[in-house]
C-alpha cells in the first residue's frame, strides 16, 4: 500500500510509472486524493466539533457554580446538539476512512525505474545468462517419465488422494527433495539468515499484511470456518512477524529463511507446460526474507540475487536471470528478478526463484516501521526470494542429470541423499 503523503506529493509521477505495468491509474488515484480530502475535512470538523463540546462542558460547570441555572441549561442543549453532531461526524468519517482503505488496497506499488514497460513476459528482459546446457540422447525422457520410469513420484496417487497438482515423492524421490531442502536451509543459514519455522495457515490481517489479499483471494485456500488461509508462500507469515512492530535501527538488518509448503489454487489449464512438476497446486520451496533501511534495500537486493545465483551454481544447473516488465510484475514489487533453469528434455526454461524489493509497500500495510533514538519512526522495506522453489529444481535435476540406466546426483547434494545415483 503505498503511504498517503508520497501520492499526495507524487500523484503525477506515479500515475506515469504505472503505465509500465499497462494500468492508467489516475482515476484511482484521483479517487483516493478525494476520499483522503474528504476524510480529513470530516476529521477537522470532528475535531471542532469536540473542542466545542468540551469547552460548553466545562462552562456549564461554571455557570451552575455561579448560580446562572437558565445559563447552564440553555448551553446544555447547545452541548447536546454538539454530541449528536459529534456522532454522526465519526460515523461518516469511519465509512469515508473506510472507503479509503479499500480504495488504497486496489492500488498496486509503483514499479521502479530500472523496470521495462511492457505487456507480459515476452516482454521481459534478460539480464544474464550460466552455465552450458547439456547435450542429451536423443531418447532423453521428461522427468513425469523419469518419475514414473524410477519410482519416484507418483502424479496418479496424489489424484486418488487429493487431486491433480498434489503429487506423492517416494523412495529416492522422497529423499532427494528432503536433500534439496536442507541443503538451501544450510546454504542461507550459512550466509547469514536465521532459519525459522512458521505455521501454514494465516489469518485475514496477514493476508492483507503482505499483499495477497485482495489481490490474489481467489488464488488463496480459504479455511471459511476459521477465516483462515493456506499459505502460498512462507513470504507471507514470515513478514507478517514484524507486523505492528517498531525496530531499533541497530536491530536491521533482519534476515530470515524457512522452509513451508505452498498451496496455490492456479487456474486449470493443459499440456506439456504444466505435465508433471511444472505446475503443482502444493509444492515445498525454502523462502529468505529481509527487513532493511530504504537506503540499503537495493544493495540487499543484489545480495540475495547474488545468493540464489550461487545456490544454482552449485547444482550446475544452467539458468538466466529475468528483469520482469511492468506488465509482468507482481502486484506488491517494486522490482523483481526471476530466476529460469534450462530443462534440457522438455526444451524449455522453467522458473524456480523470484527475487523481489517491495520497497515499503508491505511495510505500510503491516505499520512495520524502525527508528534510531529518539527519531521519528519511519517505514522500512522488505524483501524476499525463493531459495530455491523445489518442483522445478527437481525437474531440472532429473532431467539434465540423467544418463544411459540413471540419474546422477549433484556432488553438493550426495551428503544429504546419502546415494549418488538414481538407477
Amino acid at each position: 500500500m503505498l503511504p498517503l503523503q508520497t501520492l499526495r506529493d507524487n500523484a503525477d509521477t506515479i500515475a506515469i510509472a504505472m503505465d509500465k505495468r499497462g494500468l492508467d491509474a489516475r482515476p484511482i488515484i484521483s479517487k483516493i486524493l478525494d476520499l483522503d480530502l474528504e476524510r480529513r475535512n470530516l476529521q477537522a470538523r470532528l475535531d471542532q466539533t469536540l473542542a466545542e463540546a468540551n469547552t460548553a462542558s466545562r462552562e456549564i460547570g461554571q455557570l451552575f457554580k455561579a448560580g446562572k441555572a437558565a445559563e447552564a441549561n440553555t448551553l446544555k442543549e447547545t452541548s447536546s446538539h454538539l454530541k449528536a453532531q459529534s456522532k454522526e461526524l465519526q460515523e461518516q468519517l469511519g465509512i469515508a476512512a473506510e472507503g479509503l482503505q479499500e480504495a488504497l488496497y486496489l492500488l498496486p506499488n509503483t514499479p521502479n525505474d530500472l523496470v521495462p514497460a511492457g505487456v507480459d513476459e515476452a516482454d521481459n528482459e534478460i539480464v544474464y545468462e550460466w552455465g552450458d546446457i547439456p547435450n542429451l540422447d536423443a531418447d532423453a525422457l521428461p522427468h513425469w517419465e523419469l518419475a514414473g520410469k524410477y519410482d519416484l513420484i507418483d502424479f496418479e496417487l496424489g489424484v486418488k488422494i487429493t487431486g491433480a497438482g498434489f503429487p506423492v515423492y517416494k523412495g529416492k524421490g522422497a529423499r532427494l527433495q528432503r536433500a534439496l531442502i536442507s541443503y538451501f536451509l544450510d546454504r542461507n543459514t550459512e550466509a547469514g539468515y536465521q532459519e525459522i519455522q512458521v505455521p501454514h495457515l494465516v489469518n485475514e490481517a496477514s493476508g492483507y499484511g503482505t499483499g495477497q489479499l485482495p489481490d490474489k483471494e481467489g488464488q488463496m485456500y480459504h479455511v471459511q470456518e476459521d477465516n483462515l488461509y493456506l499459505i502460498p508462500t512462507a513470504e507471507v507469515p514470515v513478514t507478517n512477524l514484524f507486523r505492528d512492530v517498531i525496530l531499533e535501527k541497530a536491530q536491521i538488518p533482519v534476515r530470515y529463511t524457512a522452509y513451508t509448503p505452498c498451496f496455490r489454487r492456479e487456474a486449470g489449464s493443459y499440456g506439456a507446460h504444466v505435465r508433471g512438476l511444472n505446475r503443482l497446486h502444493q509444492f515445498d520451496k525454502v523462502e529468505i526474507v529481509r527487513v532493511e533501511t530504504p537506503e540499503h534495500s537495493y544493495a540487499a537486493l543484489e545480495e540475495m540475487v547474488n545468493h540464489v545465483k550461487g545456490l544454482l551454481e552449485s547444482l550446475n544447473l544452467p539458468y538466466r536471470i529475468l528483469r520482469l516488465c511492468g506488465g509482468d510484475l507482481g502486484f506488491t514489487s517494486a522490482l523483481t528478478y526471476d530466476f529460469e533453469v534450462y530443462s534440457t528434455a522438455q526444451q524449455r526454461w522453467l522458473e524456480v526463484s523470484s527475487v523481489s524489493n517491495f520497497e515499503a509497500f508491505q511495510a505500510n500495510r503491516l505499520k512495520l516501521r524502525f527508528r534510531e533514538g529518539g527519531e521519528k519512526p519511519q517505514l522500512a522495506h522488505t524483501l524476499n526470494g525463493s531459495a530455491l522453489a523445489l518442483p522445478r529444481i527437481l525437474a531440472g535435476l532429473l532431467e539434465n542429470y540423467q544418463e544411459a540406466g540413471g540419474i546422477r546426483i549433484p556432488e553438493v547434494l550426495v551428503p544429504y541423499t546419502g546415494f549418488n545415483r538414481i538407477s
